[in-house]
């Protein structure tokens, strides 16, 4: 073993050891309130807060004369993620600094420390973009699910004499996320100006719903010429509620091919990162010459078509 690994290692475990020490085995003695010891009004910020804020000050100021973001408030928003770009940003590379570092320390022993720093550091923007689509994915498949009750309710609230916009805020109120969050963000664009038809439309576009997309046409149709939109509402409930029917059954006959392409695609990975870690002179070729450079190129622009692959056929589009 190499006396550098050594070495670190015992100074992590030494730094777990006090950190064992002083909180769990010496715990501080009780303290006022933080809140109780303030005068009433009055605000402190801490020094880690003020030079948070500075931090992020600069990373806007940076980022803000860019016109497309790899982390957008846009993205962030659809991800369900309250942070700001700025402070998402900083996060992000606080990661890749300790994941970089990571990579820095397994690799001193067979000196591709350069080359793992560097591919730890980069894969960590990927994954947090991987992150952010999965998010954003699983948000609006949660979205679709809760149309057709949506739908159900807001029929209901004009069935008991509501108007169109009570009837719409009062769901936004009752409902879960994020249905809850995109219709109390249609009303509000209503209540500034914008029609309600053409501000649950822009909702629909933002969460990819086609069923959502009808609900806006069947309002916007009835706000022109009139009508039992109750009534109306209903039928399109009733169809959204079959296409929800039919879409989990896909799901479900799908699941196997979507589990065979997801194991297909970490194994390989998970086998690499493995032996890196028990074996590193089994990798320690790949980085050593051009060859193996290129082996992993070429492995990993397979692995990403194969991914797309497999990806458009487990996808049923109907």
């Amino acid at each position: 073993m190499s006396p550098v690994i050594l070495v670190v290692g015992l100074a992590v475990c030494l730094l777990a050891l006090l950190v064992g020490l002083f909180f769990v085995i010496a715990p501080p003695p009780p303290r006022v309130a933080r809140d109780r010891r303030l005068p009433p009004g009055v605000e402190q910020v801490s020094l880690l807060g003020r030079v948070t804020a500075q931090a992020t000050a600069v990373v806007d100021t940076a980022t803000s004369r860019r016109r497309g973001r790899i982390f957008g408030e846009a993205a962030l928003e659809l991800a369900g993620v309250s942070s700001p770009p700025s402070q998402f940003l900083i996060v992000v590379a606080s990661f890749a600094s300790v994941l970089g570092l990571l990579g820095v320390v397994l690799g001193l022993a067979n000196g591709t420390s350069i080359p793992l720093g560097l591919f730890f550091a980069i894969l960590t923007p990927i994954g947090a973009k991987v992150m952010l689509n999965v998010r954003t994915s699983r948000r609006r498949a949660k979205f679709a699910d809760q149309i057709d009750d949506a739908v159900q309710l807001i029929a209901g609230s004009l069935r008991a004499g509501h108007g169109l916009s009570t009837a719409i805020a009062s769901v936004a109120n009752e409902a879960d996320s994020p249905m809850s969050e995109e219709l109390a963000r249609a009303v509000n664009e209503s209540r500034l100006g914008r029609s309600l038809p053409e501000a649950l439309s822009v909702v629909a576009d933002r969460m990819q719903s086609k069923d959502f997309d009808w609900v806006a046409q069947a309002i916007g149709i009835n706000a022109e010429t009139g009508g039992n939109l109750a009534e109306v509402l209903d039928q399109v409930g009733k169809t959204i509620r079959e296409r929800n029917q039919v879409r989990r059954q896909v799901r479900s006959l799908s699941a196997e091919g979507r589990l065979s392409g997801t194991i297909l695609i970490v194994l390989p990975i998970a086998l690499f990162l493995f032996f890196a870690l028990i074996q590193p002179t089994y990798t320690a070729a790949f980085f050593g010459n051009i060859f193996g450079i290129l082996a992993l190129v070429v492995a990993a622009i397979l692995m990403i078509i194969g991914s797309i692959w497999i990806a458009v056929v487990v996808r049923v589009k109907f």
